[in-house]
């Protein structure tokens, strides 16, 4: 099988390696040091004491790649639109394609009719332009829970985690939905199949649209934003906000807010990603994991006082690093 992973950075890379640890044909688009490195040295994974190195092409420009089977979107949520037609050009006839980013999808109000029935969600597909170039039939959506890094240009560490949740967007059960649940599952995830997976988004963006934009303000790992009541009572106040907006779009809830809450405290001093983004440097995902959740709160009339302010200071944040070209790190003084 021709497979291409668009975006192998820590979870694309984590992925692209254990499909051509089976054997896969895999191909990875990537850019900068890591593509040199890969081209030069292959794509090396680090896990559980082991490291072993595989051989997959690896370029910065799809159009050299030709169609595939399967395509899988590693990237992060902003940086689809901007290559969503060289994706088109990975498609043939019977190409699925796999999308693995945080917060709401492109692809959230297509095939399950309702009064919001291919809404265009202007935070995730500005002006439809993934929409435009990437079939909505040819997708499965996805939920990627490993944790994972670049330890060195060419070099993916899996942290920990090898769960994935996998659906059709339609919530129908296929054949190709269970095709691709047991190649991830040969490849060594454990591949739930979902047919509610909005439901399951829900849960995961419920942290991320509170946690990420908070902890990136505040440099705070998890636990410690969650044991500093005032801190642990904006995040409640924000949950709720989405909870009440996702619910009016029909989404169920399984664990309580209580629950959602104590799961990220277990996980301990952990950076979230948007903190880690903030500390290296990189574009944030902030549209894609608040500004969604503001755009279906305008959708669904449900104020937002406490994500909105949030979102504003993180927007902020952004812009005042991007223009600088900087970054932002608290460090121990000597």
């Amino acid at each position: 099988m021709k497979i291409c992973v668009v975006g192998a950075g820590a979870i694309g890379g984590l992925v692209a390696a254990k499909l051509a640890a089976i054997g896969q044909d895999v191909s990875v688009v990537v850019r900068g040091p890591h593509l040199a490195a890969i081209r030069e040295k292959g794509l090396t994974l680090q896990e559980a004491g082991t490291e072993r190195t595989f051989q997959v092409r690896a370029t910065d420009r799809m159009a050299e790649l030709g169609q595939q089977d399967l395509v899988i979107i590693g990237l992060k949520a902003h940086q689809v639109a901007g290559v969503a037609a060289d994706i088109k050009g990975l498609c043939g006839p019977s190409t699925v394609v796999v999308t693995a980013q945080n917060g709401i999808p492109w692809w959230y109000f297509y095939k399950v009719g309702g009064p919001h029935e291919g809404t265009v969600l202007e935070s995730v597909d500005p002006g439809g332009i993934i929409a435009r170039n990437i079939d909505v039939d040819r997708v499965l959506g996805s939920i990627i829970y490993p944790a994972a890094d670049i330890a060195s240009p060419g070099i993916i560490r899996h942290v920990e985690g090898d769960r994935i949740s996998l659906g059709e967007v339609d919530n129908s059960d296929t054949e190709r939905l269970r095709s691709t649940a047991k190649l991830l599952r040969d490849a060594g995830f454990k591949v739930r199949v979902s047919t509610d997976l909005r439901s399951e988004l829900w849960v995961k963006l419920w942290g991320n649209c509170t946690f990420n934009p908070i902890s990136a303000l505040t440099h705070a790992t998890l636990v410690d934003l969650i044991q500093f009541p005032p801190t642990h009572a904006l995040v409640e106040r924000m949950m709720r906000e989405a909870q009440e907006i996702g619910e009016k779009l029909g989404v169920r809830f399984p664990v309580t807010l209580d629950r959602r809450i104590a799961g990220a405290e277990a996980v301990g001093k952990h950076k979230t990603s948007m903190l880690q983004d903030v500390e290296t440097g990189r574009p944030l995902e902030l549209d894609a994991l608040v500004g969604s959740v503001l755009e279906l709160g305008r959708i669904t009339g449900v104020p937002t006082p406490n994500l909105t302010a949030v979102h504003a200071c993180v927007a902020l944040l952004a812009k005042t690093l991007g223009e600088a070209k900087g970054r932002l790190r608290i460090e121990r003084s000597r």
